[in-house]
């Protein structure tokens, strides 16, 4: 058992692969040195201690915020039925979850019926339950320096690539190509801050590789 850095809880729809529409209880954990130049939660990044605070006051922001608070895997449960959720799917996030060993955690939610679903770089070792659904978005060249790690790579279900040009595309190639192509997770590509440029390649090459298309629908519908 270990304490958790803890950004954010909340409940709401996941929106991006293979969940999208599932509704899923939240967990963003602070930290990641990865440095993705269009990463959409800066804030996550730095663990300061001067942004330690409490559960409470974490819970009753409505803004994005570098503040955390420190959670055992016990407690994060205590605070899922305080509040009320209903979802039976978790979703750990970040910042970048696997800077934690998610073990206890990951058991502790599937010995209480729900699924689990990590959201990582692939930049770190992964410890989670077996059962735990692995999300896999490849970093590469970003400015932390971190090397994509061929083991999270093959821990991975799914592997959601985001891309803006075809250069993102080509960086995805090279990576399956390290991978045994009859044991290939579901592939899918994000655009990019749904620009259109980004939505129209992500189409046009999901079709040409049979691949699949993630849209973050919470984005266009407004949902956190």
């Amino acid at each position: 058992m270990q304490n958790l850095k803890v950004n954010e809880v909340f409940e709401s729809l996941q929106g991006e692969g293979s969940f999208t529409g599932v509704p899923s209880i939240f967990v963003r954990l602070q930290g990641c040195p990865v440095g993705c130049s269009w990463c959409d939660t800066k804030h996550t990044w730095e663990i300061s201690l001067d942004d330690e605070t409490d559960a409470n006051d974490v819970m009753q922001q409505d803004f994005e915020s570098s503040q955390w608070f420190t959670a055992t895997e016990a407690s994060l449960f205590e605070l899922f039925e305080k509040h009320g959720y209903k979802a039976k799917h978790i979703v750990l996030t970040g910042g970048e979850p696997c800077m934690y060993d998610l073990n206890s955690f990951t058991d502790l939610a599937h010995s209480k019926g729900f699924s689990t679903q990590i959201e990582t770089s692939g930049t770190f070792e992964i410890h989670t339950n077996e059962k735990t659904w692995v999300t896999v978005s490849p970093k590469v060249n970003m400015q932390g320096g971190y090397k994509m790690r061929d083991d999270a790579l093959a821990r991975a279900n799914e592997i959601k690539h985001p891309v803006a040009m075809q250069k993102h595309v080509d960086e995805l190639d090279s990576l399956l190509s390290k991978m045994d192509e009859k044991n290939l997770p579901l592939i899918y590509l994000q655009p990019i801050s749904q620009q259109k440029r980004a939505t129209d390649l992500a189409v046009k090459t999901c079709i040409e590789r049979n691949w699949r298309l993630s849209l973050q629908m919470h984005k266009y519908i407004g949902l956190e």
